[in-house]
């Protein structure tokens, strides 16, 4: 059933990039990526993620709007074939991916400081990691949106490092760096369950925070900037 839902996921992905892929003033070389990997550090009990572009990796952040709802979200995203209980969560469909993203406009990491200003809730536009479900969506031009529930589901589990919003989304805090055209991400092995063995791809989005309009998903993909394989067809294994 994995499988299956990994090809679906890649099929419909890449109908939407291809339509709406170059709309963005934001699609520019900071994410153009040229290659994607992730190299267990086995004597450290540690991965390190990382995506290399064309460009300055996360010198783009979104332009500020103000206000959560319409909020845009820059994300350089790795999409793999972990299971959601590997990170955290309940069971349940989906694609795991681990997405650094900026966001000016709001922090959805209230138990990390990422500037060290002793201020908790004013860090969002520094890039950051969430682990996230992503489901099929066609309300938006991206065709993906992070998966929700209803807050009365108790069959949902999130790891308590969730930020509290009724999405499949987690904040694990996990230090992010960027140096010139590459972002890194390191994540311990324990917090994903040990795996080693599993595939993974590399994809540079654009997203959008939806409060207002129960029409659209809460947290969207509008458009498609790179995609680390060319097809998505996740092709990349951890690395020793």
């Amino acid at each position: 059933m994995k499988s299956i839902a990994i090809i679906y996921f890649i099929t419909l992905f890449l109908s939407t990039a291809i339509s709406y892929g170059q709309e963005s003033a934001y699609n520019n070389d900071d994410f153009k990526i040229n290659k994607v990997s992730i190299t267990l550090k086995a004597n450290l009990g540690v991965t390190i993620w990382e995506i290399d572009v064309t460009g300055v990796a996360g010198k783009t952040i979104p332009t500020q709007v103000g206000a959560l709802d319409g909020a845009p979200v820059l994300g350089y995203v790795f999409p793999t074939s972990l299971n959601a209980n590997d990170v955290g969560f309940n069971k349940t469909d989906g694609i795991v991916a681990l997405a650094l993203t900026s966001h000016p406009d709001f922090d959805d990491t209230p138990l990390w400081d990422e500037n060290n200003d002793q201020i908790f809730d004013n860090d969002g536009v520094v890039w950051h990691p969430h682990w996230v479900i992503l489901q099929e969506d066609k309300r938006v031009p991206g065709g993906l949106s992070v998966k929700q529930f209803k807050k009365a589901d108790e069959t949902v589990v999130l790891p308590p490092t969730n930020p509290g919003m009724p999405m499949y989304m987690d904040s694990p805090g996990f230090p992010v760096t960027t140096n010139n055209t590459t972002i890194t991400v390191v994540v311990p092995q324990y917090r994903m369950n040990n795996r080693t063995d599993f595939s993974y791809d590399g994809v540079t989005a654009f997203m959008k925070v939806n409060t207002s309009d129960n029409l659209l998903p809460m947290l969207g993909v509008y458009e498609v900037f790179s995609i680390a394989s060319g097809d998505l067809s996740l092709p990349y294994k951890v690395k020793n």
